[in-house]
């Protein structure tokens, strides 16, 4: 929202507020053409602390998020020690307090050690845990997984699902599409996924839990959800950047295009845009995954799963989406931002200062996170973050 009515003392939109004392604070800003959008909130990041701090740290990870916009994440639970106990969670807990710049917020596992044999204890990991999740790998028990949406729905926790069947993987690590069968590639078939959420749907309506889908990559994953939603499951879900921007056309001989969901096909990324018009698709998150540059130097089939994407989400869909008049740009702060506060119960915003001119090129050499691997490297983009305001403090102001 750019300043341009100075006597009023609010500006507002459908989903942001902003306070006279707050203008007067940017004016400098304002007066160079720039907006103010509330700060993002990511429901789906990995920092790898504690565990494999190589990768990503919190104090990393959470710079590289308020560089991109963010005052809010959640950290997902693959970590060493899983964050499956009261007292593994709050180690997680205690590296927050000492190292992150803007708000984090765990979620605990599904299931002990994220093995999927045994619901963790839900009632005592309810008042430090965001949510529920096992996410990098789905829950393959049908009565696991309904005895922990039992327990969500006890203590009013949301359970958010990666939906995966590990029984239709087949060592599959690109898309079963054209690119695999024209590159020799082992592929995932879209099956693997809706398969797993049709269930979990069917398991969401039975039990009453709330209910969220991660990073939903296929055109039968968002048909499954619309249904379901007007059917009146308490579901959401997400989808994430790189799926509403690229498909397996874009694919190279490069770890950076390795993610898990893969990139799907054409077809599937123009559904997810529909189903991210339509509101099917609640929000965004970003799947933010950094691995060391060994890890990821290995081509599609040997790299590790996974990219960055704090500090090139907004930028990204601003130039793709926005930019191209396929979204609005109050839409998609609401996905970026408004929709997941409200899902997951995260009040507080903070707000970002953008300057939505700004033409550059995606760099991972200058990312403040310590993972580089990004399809984006080389793309143009406009939109550069150039303040974020968490609290009372500035967490980011960007270095000229």
């Amino acid at each position: 929202m750019n300043r341009t009515e100075k006597k009023k003392d609010m500006i507002t939109s459908p989903s942001f507020t902003v306070s006279s004392n707050v203008l007067a604070s940017l004016d400098g800003y304002l007066k160079k053409g720039y907006s103010i959008l509330p700060g993002f909130c990511d429901v789906h990041v990995h920092f790898r602390e504690p565990g494999y701090s190589y990768k990503e740290t919190i104090k990393a990870g959470s710079l590289a998020a308020a560089a991109g916009g963010y005052t809010d994440v959640c950290t997902m639970p693959n970590l060493d020690p899983a964050p499956d106990s009261v007292e593994n969670i709050k180690k997680q807990l205690d590296i927050i307090k000492r190292d992150a710049v803007i708000r984090v917020h765990p979620y605990a596992c599904i299931t002990v050690g994220r093995k999927g044999l045994e619901t963790v204890d839900v009632e005592a990991l309810s008042e430090y845990a965001v949510a529920f999740s096992d996410d990098g790998s789905g829950v393959q028990n049908d009565a696991v997984m309904e005895k922990a949406m039992l327990a969500a729905k006890q203590y009013g926790k949301i359970i958010a699902a990666h939906c995966e069947d590990n029984s239709l993987l087949h060592g599959g690590y690109i898309h079963d599409g054209e690119y695999a069968r024209l590159h020799g590639h082992k592929g995932i078939c879209s099956e693997s996924e809706w398969q797993q959420i049709e269930r979990d749907l069917d398991l969401a309506a039975k039990t009453g839990c709330k209910y969220h889908v991660c990073h939903i990559s296929t055109k039968e994953s968002a048909e499954l959800i619309r249904r379901a939603k007007k059917s009146g499951v308490d579901v959401t879900c997400e989808t994430a950047p790189h799926y509403l921007v690229l498909d397996e056309n874009d694919l190279r001989e490069d770890g950076r295009f390795k993610m898990n969901p893969p990139l799907r096909s054409r077809e599937d990324k123009e559904a997810l845009i529909e189903a991210a018009i339509d509101g099917t698709i609640d929000m965004i998150a970003t799947d933010h995954a950094p691995h060391s540059a060994e890890e990821k130097a290995r081509g599609l089939a040997g790299s590790a799963f996974g990219i960055v994407g704090l500090e090139t989400a907004f930028p990204v869909l601003y130039t793709e989406l926005v930019k191209k008049n396929v979204i609005t740009l109050d839409r998609l702060v609401y996905m970026m931002s408004e929709a997941p506060r409200k899902r997951f119960g995260i009040e507080e915003r903070g707000y970002a200062v953008w300057d939505l001119n700004c033409e550059y090129v995606i760099d991972p050499d200058r990312f403040l996170s310590k993972g580089r691997s990004t399809p984006f490297e080389g793309k143009k983009v406009y939109g550069k973050c150039v303040v974020t305001v968490c609290g009372e403090n500035a967490v980011y102001k960007i270095q000229n």
